[in-house]
């Protein structure tokens, strides 16, 4: 049985002091929640102070991003030895942001899960369609290769510590998210995809997360799908009392 997985992306929000009390009243919150992962992936200038805050509790610490170097001349880049001395278990690989905005590519995607997995990070691998790729069919395809190249490489017993996230490109940050249907849907597909590329044990225990202006409001019904085991929350995370309600509505569902 897959346990659910919430795990909240800042982006580049919040400082200092809102990073601390943001931290502090999620710990306070969820302390008695005891059968659902949760994980917070701050800015990395807070990571320390929020690894700290964090001490103590459930609640585990992601990055949102890394370098696939482990050091060198890589000027402003981060690396998983780093992250995990700041107390790092989780990071963010492959958001859309980062594709869409920032120009990375599967292949390095691809990098970085490699350098993730042997480091003892456990990535969130991110993958997802563009509007326009949905609205021509392309979903599916988008999504297999997204996966196949991302994970190139990548060994079972390495991939056995990947979570999946899907998140429609559309649907970031818009307040338009897709069904739960719509998430079902491709939820299943990709564990197909894994079953085919590592058999049925390590697609049955693979956790697929959804993300895409999920909210408080949407939280039940797209955990209620089979394949949906979790959610990459945006904008919802920045406020305790909404990531919390996302987390103990989690808790509640029995899968």
């Amino acid at each position: 049985m897959r346990t659910l997985f919430l795990a909240g992306n800042w982006k580049m929000n919040t400082n200092s002091v809102s990073s601390i009390n943001l931290t502090a009243g999620l710990v306070r919150e969820l302390a008695e929640i005891q059968n659902v992962r949760i994980a917070v992936c701050p800015p990395f200038v807070y990571l320390q102070s929020v690894s700290a805050s964090l001490c103590g509790s459930q609640i585990e610490l992601g990055a949102q991003n890394v370098y696939f170097q482990k050091n060198g001349a890589f000027t402003g880049e981060i690396s998983c030895e780093m992250l995990i001395d700041c107390g790092c278990t989780y990071v963010i690989i492959g958001h859309s942001e980062r594709r869409h905005i920032l120009g990375e590519t599967d292949e390095l995607i691809n990098l970085k899960i490699r350098a993730a997995a042997a480091a003892g990070l456990k990535p969130i691998f991110c993958v997802g369609e563009l509007l326009e790729e949905r609205d021509k069919g392309q979903t599916f395809d988008v999504v297999e290769r997204q996966i196949r190249k991302g994970l190139d490489g990548i060994s079972p017993e390495q991939a056995a510590t990947v979570t999946i996230a899907y998140e429609p490109v559309w649907a970031i940050g818009t307040g338009r998210n897709a069904t739960p249907q719509q998430a079902q849907e491709v939820h299943e597909r990709i564990r197909r995809l894994i079953t085919e590329m590592y058999g049925s044990e390590t697609a049955g225990n693979l956790t697929i997360q959804y993300g895409g202006s999920a909210k408080p409001a949407n939280t039940a019904e797209l955990l209620a799908e089979p394949d949906v085991d979790g959610l990459l929350v945006g904008g919802a995370s920045l406020k305790v009392e909404d990531f919390a309600a996302m987390v103990k509505t989690a808790a509640a569902i029995k899968k």
